[in-house]
């Protein structure tokens, strides 16, 4: 088990991006999606739970098999996805990432949201208790995002929004910003398949990272769009997007449900609280990068495994979308191919 803190800075309020991440998460979950492949909305419903009050339970299937290695793809079913359950209690969350096929893989994410620089160190004491964690700074403006999400309209550096006045974002703003506001998010990762453990687990978190990196930037560069929206607004657009991105992805017809009747909290089982973390996939090749632009370095994009490990049990594969890639060269890919193809 591998445990970081991640803390998202934001020029926002906790009030306002209590809309925002409902927009930011569905816009980017129809974004990323297309055909057979993407975010598939199961269920939406109001949620009661005996100690943090209303709140809202979804669950959602994000289906990869298209984006895994041709070694994983041989072995793993035609089918496949990995099941995000979410409970949210605003401005307390939980998310809950599992795999059917890999009972020993799973990412637990609990987030905490204050109107603050980040400067909260005790905010997990009672989650925490003995255990010891990492705490990772994530800036929204100046930390590297993988090339193929880059999208000059969503540079917060140069980004300006007419709503609000507030952006072109200088270093060091999370000093000098009015409003501002911080997510703070405790990211459990397991992987528990000796010889494998640590390297994929400290992979999964770099992932992970580049993703709340993505979503966070995408929330406040989307800002105009959804910032005179009322609760009452985002949640429609919640549920038209969501069925429009089930049946972008061929599901029919739209397993939603978006109920007006809470849920008793005999009726779910889980973790009380949180809107889910979004799960990227490739953005179109098309993206225009500029080449000039001075960024820190981020995440490796890549995870090589050992050469044995493609000759293991099934359970030493990890379901990540984009960016494992076969411990097999692409040079050998097709005669490793043509040799199971014959035996």
């Amino acid at each position: 088990m591998l445990m970081k803190e991640y803390r998202i800075c934001m020029p926002l309020t906790v009030e306002e991006y209590r809309i925002g991440q409902l927009y930011m998460i569905s816009k980017h979950s129809h974004e990323q999606s297309d055909r057979g492949e993407g975010v598939e909305v199961v269920q939406n419903e109001p949620f009661e739970d005996p100690t943090h009050g209303s709140g809202q339970f979804t669950e959602k299937r994000v289906y990869l098999n298209s984006k895994l290695p041709s070694w994983a793809r041989a072995v793993v079913p035609k089918i496949f996805y990995v099941t995000e359950k979410a409970w949210n209690y605003y401005p307390y969350t939980v998310t809950e990432y599992t795999c059917s096929f890999l009972p020993k893989f799973s990412i637990h994410i609990e987030t905490k949201y204050e109107d603050n620089k980040g400067c909260n160190d005790n905010i997990f004491d009672t989650e925490l208790k003995d255990q010891e964690r990492e705490v990772c700074f994530v800036d929204i403006v100046y930390d590297e995002i993988p090339e193929r999400y880059y999208k000059e309209s969503e540079d917060l550096r140069y980004f300006r929004s007419e709503k609000t006045s507030r952006g072109m974002l200088q270093e060091g703003w999370r000093d000098t910003q009015e409003p501002i506001m911080c997510s703070y998010k405790l990211v459990t990762v397991k992987f528990e398949v000796w010889g494998l453990q640590t390297r994929v687990e400290q992979f999964v978190h770099k992932v992970v990272r580049d993703v709340l990196l993505l979503g966070h930037r995408q929330a406040f560069a989307w800002v105009d769009e959804w910032i005179d929206m009322t609760m009452d607004e985002v949640r429609e657009f919640e549920r038209n997007i969501q069925e429009a991105t089930n049946q972008k992805i061929g599901m029919f017809p739209p397993s939603i449900s978006i109920s007006e009747t809470p849920l008793s909290s005999c009726a779910l089982t889980g973790p009380a609280s949180a809107p889910s973390t979004p799960m990227c996939t490739d953005a179109p090749e098309s993206l225009s990068v500029p080449k000039d632009r001075p960024r820190k370095k981020s995440a490796p994009e890549t995870l090589t495994l050992p050469d044995h490990a493609s000759q293991g049990s099934s359970s030493n594969l990890l379901p990540d979308s984009n960016h494992l890639q076969s411990p097999t060269s692409p040079s050998n890919s097709d005669d490793a191919e043509q040799s199971e193809q014959q035996d």
